[in-house]
């Protein structure tokens, strides 16, 4: 169960979401205005390993790609054992340093790209950003999984199933920017 979900409490969050997903309540976050986004923005909880791991596969891709923390430890370095892992897939998250939400600029164009539903949530109570798209990153993996639980602390099997999920909804995003660019 662990490596699969990160904890009972990771399983339960993503049994919600997908109750969520089911009723429709994500139908609008699939909904993207593909040739409005110029950049992709991954959000987490404190900047350390999923969005900074994201940030970096959407760069691999050749897009325009920033990340920042809900609750970050502004300039704290990347988890070890997410640059541990992320060494594996050919990820270099050495240089990377915590960005808060509070310190973030948003531009137009921005694609927000949060992690876990309750994040969502948040954002769009607190968020300055008006105008921005905001999506779950989890709805666009294969199969898709509407929350990324925080590999924080837990198994490295754990984090290579975190990981694998980001970079399936990752390269399911670049996709579509580049068709969308190409038929323009």
């Amino acid at each position: 169960m662990r490596p699969r979900f990160g904890t009972y409490r990771g399983l339960i969050r993503l049994l919600l979401a997908w109750v969520e997903n089911l009723t429709g309540r994500y139908r609008q976050l699939k909904q993207i205005r593909w040739e409005q986004v110029e950049r992709l923005v991954f959000v987490c909880h404190g900047n350390i390993c999923r969005s900074p791991y994201a940030e970096r596969c959407a760069a691999r891709h050749g897009l325009a790609a920033a990340s920042f923390g809900l609750s970050a430890d502004r300039g704290a370095p990347a988890d070890p054992d997410a640059c541990r892992i992320a060494a594996r897939r050919a990820i270099d998250l050495a240089a990377h340093r915590a960005c808060d939400a509070a310190d973030f600029e948003f531009k137009v164009g921005d694609l927000l790209i949060v992690m876990e539903p309750r994040q969502l949530r948040r954002l769009l109570c607190n968020l300055p950003a008006g105008g921005c798209q905001m999506t779950l990153l989890g709805l666009w993996s294969r199969p898709p999984r509407p929350h990324i639980h925080d590999p924080h602390r837990l198994s490295d099997a754990y984090w290579e199933r975190c990981f694998d999920v980001i970079d399936t909804a990752v390269q399911s995003i670049t996709d579509r920017i580049l068709q969308i660019r190409h038929e323009v």
